[in-house]
């Protein structure tokens, strides 16, 4: 796409944002008004009525059954007869699934070439080989009868109060953790657990349950033991009650603030990065600008023998074939394909299907069906080989790109990322998030400009100025690695100075 630059008053040429050769609808950049001249695609055609921002303009008849084409692909047929200038949207467009070859490679693929001399971050380096991006001291509850206790330990050591070094003790507090039936669900949430407190962000932990929950505390400790040097289990009922759990839960902490405060905070290579990719509240220029920005950033973390972990399954669902062409081995595409096949039996249980994505704020930014959004979303993972592909909340092993299983929605979606060892998170968002995560930096990065001046402090980076045609995706892509970088080192975010905390396990059984 050329860098033009928007006009107060957009002229046939700057209207609208043409995206490929086979397409033939375009994206106005700014409001249509009835009778606005368009030319995109080698077509010149006007708005027979107004078309808002982000939304489908009709660069030719399409007639019904005939397939509405973006990014190259189908996102759909129209219902009914479409008129060239018309706007393309729910009320004129079915959903049908986006083509594509999902046959599996027999062979490997080669894996990325790594760059020598990769940039360095100023992080943490931890005992395990992983590095921090953080140092904090967290407090989790076993089940939600624990909830209030570890909220009031946490309550006791406010940020003026700690030490330098020590980025601050924060409570995970959740609703689960009992009624659940034992199995899948249990383990998962086990891994939930498991993955907060033993995170490269966290030099320390304090765990507290009731002492009769399903989720025991002794499932996360060796056999005959309730503590280590970094992780201590306490229940209310064998400490004699909230008071006495809260005490004796700020001992602990106390104990863990000083191990935190010893650590230092070192120059570390970049391969240590290991980036969570997600999206929310997304519109129809995600995928045009910070999406694919975010891409060239993954793309250059994989080269740097970095991490970065695209998710939320709902969300490839119609552009799947994307990413199994990238596929390092059969293994990996088949690993994905199952995610699919699993999510898509998930959802019959009740019922759904994945077209209940997109919400209704993601239809007002443009994007009229799952497939539409699907395209745009997996732009996040840029170009790079997909190296693995893992379950909700599992510990990321692999460098490159790595897909993990999750939920679409927001925080179910970070708490999954960040139990899997992600120590930063880069969100894009078109109709604005406020979401952060206790121990993980967020990053918001916004898809267009609207959003950024009226979220502002909500907001850590403009890729909206991609769509106003001021910079290129590739040279936001390395601003965003700029930024990734200086976030690793220490600077704060958004989310983290406005004390956002969202942390939502996903619960997958029934409640007993």
């Amino acid at each position: 796409m050329p860098l033009l630059r928007i006009q107060a008053a957009p002229t046939a040429a700057t209207a609208a944002i043409h995206l490929h050769p086979a397409d033939n609808v375009a994206i106005a950049r700014a409001p249509l008004s009835l009778g606005q001249p368009v030319e995109a695609g080698g077509r010149q055609v006007r708005a027979i009525h107004a078309i808002p921002a982000g939304h489908k303009i009709a660069l030719c008849e399409i007639p019904v059954g005939e397939r509405v084409i973006r990014y190259g692909c189908p996102i759909g047929r129209a219902s009914v007869l479409i008129r060239s200038g018309e706007h393309v949207h729910t009320h004129n467009m079915a959903l049908e699934e986006a083509g594509g070859d999902r046959e599996l490679e027999k062979d490997g693929r080669a894996t990325p070439r790594e760059l020598t001399n990769p940039p360095v971050f100023q992080g943490y380096p931890r005992a395990d080989g992983r590095a921090g991006t953080r140092n904090y001291i967290a407090v989790a509850a076993a089940s939600n009868c624990a909830a209030h206790a570890v909220d009031l330990i946490a309550a006791g050591f406010p940020a003026g109060s700690l030490p330098e070094g020590v980025d601050g003790v924060v409570a995970f507090p959740h609703g689960e953790g009992c009624g659940h039936s034992i199995g899948p669900d249990t383990q998962q949430l086990q891994r939930v657990i498991s993955g907060v407190l033993d995170h490269p962000n966290v030099a320390g932990a304090v765990l507290v349950g009731l002492g009769c929950e399903v989720n025991r505390i002794e499932n996360y400790f060796p056999a005959h033991t309730r503590n280590t040097e970094r992780l201590a289990g306490l229940t209310l009922q064998s400490s004699g009650g909230t008071r006495a759990v809260v005490q004796e839960g700020m001992r602990e902490v106390k104990r863990l603030i000083g191990l935190a405060e010893a650590e230092k905070r070192a120059p570390v290579p970049a391969s240590k990065i290991v980036l969570g990719l997600n999206c929310g509240g997304s519109d129809s220029f995600s995928g045009i600008s910070a999406n694919p920005a975010l891409g060239v950033c993954s793309d250059l973390l994989a080269r740097f023998g970095a991490t970065a972990v695209l998710a939320e399954t709902p969300e490839i669902f119609g552009a799947e074939h994307l990413l199994l062409r990238r596929a390092v081995s059969a293994q990996v595409a088949e690993k994905l394909l199952a995610c699919v096949r699993d999510y898509k039996r998930y959802l019959s249980q009740f019922g759904a299907a994945f077209d209940d994505n997109p919400s209704p704020g993601n239809k007002e930014g443009g994007l009229t069906n799952i497939v539409e959004k699907s395209l745009g979303a997996v732009a996040k993972g840029g170009a790079s080989p997909l190296c693995d592909v893992v379950g909700y909340a599992e510990r990321i092993q692999n460098r490159g790109l790595v897909f993990m299983n999750t939920p679409g929605y927001d925080p179910v979606s970070l708490t999954g990322l960040a139990a899997g060892g992600v120590n930063l998170i880069a969100f894009t968002t078109g109709r604005g998030s406020a979401i952060g995560f206790p121990t993980v930096p967020v990053i918001k990065i916004s898809t267009n400009t609207g959003l950024y001046q009226s979220m502002r402090d909500n907001m850590d980076l403009n890729a909206g100025r991609i769509v106003d045609g001021e910079t290129s995706v590739n040279q936001a892509g390395c601003e965003i690695l700029d930024l990734v970088l200086a976030v690793a080192s220490g600077r704060r975010t958004s989310s983290e100075t406005l004390g956002h905390r969202e942390f939502v396990p996903w619960r997958i059984g029934p409640v007993l």
